[in-house]
């Protein structure tokens, strides 16, 4: 299918690699326009590039989310340059994993600012602008850590259940105004994140064979079927969805044990 996004104007974050990246290409597949932001200037403006070469409407800024007065300048000039936005799309954050007794202040607040604060720092945004137009769509990237706890990941789940708290939250205040807020939840996905986790152990390869041995399928995710359901859930095809999440993790997070 093509032109299931015709109209959109969608702020992403995190556009520079992995799921983000992803979704962008995704998006523009569909006919969207999009305002792309990352912290990684040089990446996000490579990718970028590609994609506007390619004909796609894209426009970008580097940018961090934890600065709220950076996010609202760059969704004022998303509107410059795209039009005004009516779809966000917060895919940046961090994993953040440690024993809860070992996780520092500086790890703590880290989490959390770009976890949840970020996320909201974007919301804060592009709210007022979609409730005068008289609509929008807001997609949170969640993860199967909103609602399941891995032993040694604190505080990530903390802050991955606080957003869906948030999901909710917002879809519901915003509902009179034609607001949909929804979440996707991705369990494990092939991103670099996740080679560089496999990386860490002393058997690269042996790590990965646990991390697909969890799977009912025997495998992960790519970011391009993470990608497409972000695309579902942007689109009009989907108009009663709101204050909710879409798991996206294979049977991992319904499966008791592995087999």
């Amino acid at each position: 299918m093509t032109g299931r996004l015709a109209g959109k104007r969608i702020f992403v974050t995190g556009a520079a690699q992995g799921i983000g990246l992803a979704i962008a290409k995704a998006f523009l597949r569909e006919e969207a326009a999009l305002y792309l932001i990352d912290r990684d200037a040089a990446l996000l403006e490579r990718e970028a590039m590609l994609m506007s070469q390619a004909g796609g409407d894209v426009s970008w800024t580097a940018a961090d989310i934890t600065d709220a007065a950076a996010i609202a300048a760059a969704v004022a000039e998303a509107a410059k340059a795209i039009g005004p936005i009516n779809a966000l799309v917060n895919n940046a954050g961090v994993n953040v994993f440690n024993e809860p007794l070992e996780t520092s202040d500086e790890d703590w607040s880290r989490c959390f600012d770009i976890n949840l604060k970020g996320a909201w720092n974007c919301c804060k945004a592009v709210l007022p602008g979609m409730i005068g137009a008289g609509g929008g769509v807001i997609l949170n990237i969640a993860s199967t850590h909103a609602f399941t706890i891995i032993p040694h990941t604190f505080p990530y789940p903390l802050a991955k259940h606080a957003l869906l708290g948030m999901t909710k939250s917002l879809g519901l205040e915003y509902a009179p105004k034609n607001i949909r807020v929804n979440a996707l939840a991705p369990g494990y996905v092939s991103t670099q994140k996740v080679i560089d986790y496999w990386n860490g152990f002393a058997d690269p390869d042996a790590a990965r064979a646990e991390t697909m041995k969890l799977h009912p399928g025997g495998r992960i995710a790519s970011p391009e079927e993470i990608a497409m359901a972000a695309v579902f859930m942007i689109s009009d095809e989907c108009p009663f969805m709101n204050a909710t999440c879409l798991t996206i993790d294979g049977g991992l997070s319904v499966q008791q044990h592995a087999v």
